[in-house]
């Protein structure tokens, strides 16, 4: 187990950034291609780039707002009573104001540039745990395609075996030391081997599909794990693995990020009743009156204060509201809590149980391949009949596949505990990576 800052994952990532596509050959070559290409990937780094600008948007309120104001009209007007005049004119006027206005006080705004910082932070844990998730999707579906190709060369295996040995019924039957009944049951063997052996056919594409919608590439040859030590958790401490998930996972940093927002927006509200204070400095020109060449240039400061007293309820309601989805917002951390709590002890126990379930199958592999062998030679000398032949050669390919589903699982669940820790990085798939042949 181990704890590394989140921008190393981020910043090696960035390293992929250019290459063009080519076929997958091994585990980080195939996460290469899908993090350039993954939409969903694409999709959560847009996300954060419009929340990043929350902050400056909130920052503005805050900031001085300098405006620029013109017109032009056509008016007309009666007077009377200046100078003992009357008079009844039209005229054409036209105004230019520049008005700057700077917050003095506003108890909103502070509150806004807090809850902008706190999308920001729930934003990025949503694109490393969507890095992350990527990370183990692209694992999955590579070790699914391995499994699902070695899977076929053991249909393939089983087939020749069972064809072979059909082939000895029928030269037995026809030199009159066999029966039909050992020809039949061995022609149906066959059959259900060669059904076998389209099924794994089928499911060889259905995982390359996957892999290709990852990584948006045909998949070439894929480097096949070499022999390799299985291993459970390190440190075997159930307990420590929880605590550092609910430390590390990206979920858990976005749910405390949300309830933050939540409990900010609960303050936002409440602070719509609070008054404002704005400082306001206004130049402005005038020019064109019922009195020919009178212009009128003026300047002011004013402060200004603000303060609403009844809104029709809105401030009420808004602050109820807030306070109602603040308490959802604990529930949801609360949820995500034990979510992550479950995942991580899923994996845990799930890596623990690969090792020994790889162990018996390896195990397992050996004693049917001997009891094969012994059956073999025992049908040879004819102490044992085709039917038990037939049955430990099926034995014997089923414990291979029994094996490969292990060996594939070890690997997978590896990846598994560390994703449900939210400690999935680069560095690990570097790690799996080297379980791979090289050519």
């Amino acid at each position: 187990m181990h704890r590394r800052p989140r921008a190393v994952f981020v910043a090696a990532l960035l390293l992929f950034s250019v290459s063009s596509a080519v076929q997958a050959e091994n585990l980080l070559s195939a996460y290469h291609q899908a993090y350039r290409t993954d939409p969903a990937l694409a999709e959560a780094r847009a996300q954060f780039q419009a929340t990043l600008q929350d902050k400056p948007a909130a920052r503005a309120a805050l900031l001085p707002h300098l405006g620029l104001g013109a017109s032009v009209g056509y008016n007309t007007g009666t007077f009377s009573g200046f100078a003992g005049l009357d008079l009844s004119k039209a005229y054409l006027s036209d105004s230019y104001s520049v008005t700057l206005t700077q917050s003095v006080f506003d108890g909103q705004s502070y509150v806004a540039l807090r809850q902008a910082d706190s999308r920001i932070q729930a934003q990025t844990a949503a694109l490393l745990y969507t890095q992350q998730q990527l990370a183990l999707r692209v694992a999955t579906a590579y070790f699914k395609v391995l499994e699902a190709q070695s899977q076929e060369r053991i249909a393939e295996r089983q087939r020749r075996l069972l064809e072979s040995i059909y082939r000895q019924t029928e030269a037995a039957l026809k030199v009159g030391t066999g029966d039909i009944i050992a020809v039949r049951e061995a022609r149906a063997r066959l059959d259900a081997a060669r059904s076998d052996l389209i099924r794994a056919r089928n499911a060889v594409s259905i995982a390359e599909r996957g892999l290709e919608r990852l990584t948006h590439a045909p998949v070439g040859h894929l480097e096949d794990l070499r022999p390799f030590t299985a291993e459970g958790p390190k440190p075997d401490d159930m307990d420590a693995w929880v605590q550092a998930a609910i430390r590390d996972q990206p979920l858990m940093h976005e749910a405390e990020a949300q309830l933050r927002t939540a409990q900010e927006e609960v303050q936002y509200q409440q602070r719509a009743r609070w008054p404002k204070v704005d400082l306001q400095g206004i130049a402005q020109h005038n020019h064109g009156s019922p009195f020919p060449g009178f212009n009128e240039n003026q300047a002011g400061v004013s402060l200004n204060l603000s303060m609403p007293i009844y809104q029709g309820g809105s401030i009420s309601s808004g602050e109820q509201k807030a306070q109602a989805l603040s308490v959802a917002q604990v529930d949801h951390l609360g949820s995500v809590r034990d979510q992550v709590r479950l995942d991580t002890q899923t994996a845990f126990l799930n890596l623990q149980d690969s090792v020994s379930q790889l162990q018996a199958a390896k195990a397992t592999v050996e004693s049917a391949k001997v009891s094969l062998t012994g059956t073999r030679k025992g049908y040879e000398v004819g102490t044992r009949s085709i039917i038990d032949l037939l049955q430990t050669a099926t034995d014997y390919l089923r414990a291979e596949q029994d094996y490969n589903v292990a060996l594939y699982k070890q690997v997978l669940a590896r990846v598994q505990l560390q994703a449900a820790t939210g400690q999935l990085d680069l560095q690990d798939l570097q790690a799996v990576n080297g379980l791979l042949q090289t050519h």
